[in-house]
């Protein structure tokens, strides 16, 4: 196991990574880092991203009418779904119990 190993930093500040600690810590071309600025120096690590989903105007309406919590709130939401352009009984959903 290589625990320190001497690099050089090429044109535009390009850094190879030893393959050895790419197979280690699972880096793969096109993966993003975290650079940050230590006391002692630079730490690289792994981001971590998650897919981000947009939520269509239905789907927003269903979690507007599935998330009642009453009677009372359910009409909340059904006025806020049609204040939205939709038809809130187009939109498969669970209603809350009386």
């Amino acid at each position: 196991m290589v625990n320190r190993q001497e690099i050089r930093i090429g044109k535009r500040g390009v850094v190879v990574i030893p393959a050895e600690l790419r197979k280690r810590y699972k880096l793969e071309e096109g993966d993003l880092l975290l650079v940050e600025a230590r006391e002692d120096g630079i730490l690289l690590r792994k981001a971590v991203t998650l897919p981000v989903e947009v939520y269509s105007p239905e789907r927003k309406a269903e979690f507007l009418l599935s998330t009642a919590l009453d009677p009372e709130d359910y009409q909340k939401a059904r006025e806020e779904v049609r204040k939205m352009g939709l038809n809130p009984d187009a939109i498969p959903h669970i209603r809350p119990e009386d």
